[in-house]
């Protein structure tokens, strides 16, 4: 099942962590968010314990939102060490983030 990221732990699962995280900000209300919930569940699975994969919900987390300047959900970022080392957009087929996946862990 994906991680569940919030305000406060944010530093500690994902920026902290030493493997690749895959971060999807999403909300309730948004029907692309809901679409690719299906696609981030499967990855989490397809990938435990070699990447983390997990959602922040924007309208519970503004901090993290705002941080990262969130104004576009669904909104997918790969974070690496603390970096943000690539980010998509808006739902995607799940190829799109497989070869993503693959090119940073």
């Amino acid at each position: 099942m994906a991680l569940e990221f919030t305000d406060s732990n944010f530093e500690s699962d994902v920026l902290k962590s030493d493997k690749l995280s895959v971060v999807d900000f999403w909300a309730e209300w948004c029907g692309p968010c809901r679409a690719i919930g299906p696609v981030i569940e499967e990855l989490s699975k397809e990938y435990s314990g070699k990447v983390n994969i997990g959602k922040v919900n924007v309208d519970n987390n503004p901090q993290v939102s705002t941080t990262y300047g969130i104004t576009s959900i669904p909104a997918i970022l790969f974070i690496k060490n603390g970096q943000v080392v690539d980010k998509m957009v808006g739902a995607q087929p799940k190829s799109n983030f497989v070869k993503k996946i693959e090119s940073h862990k």
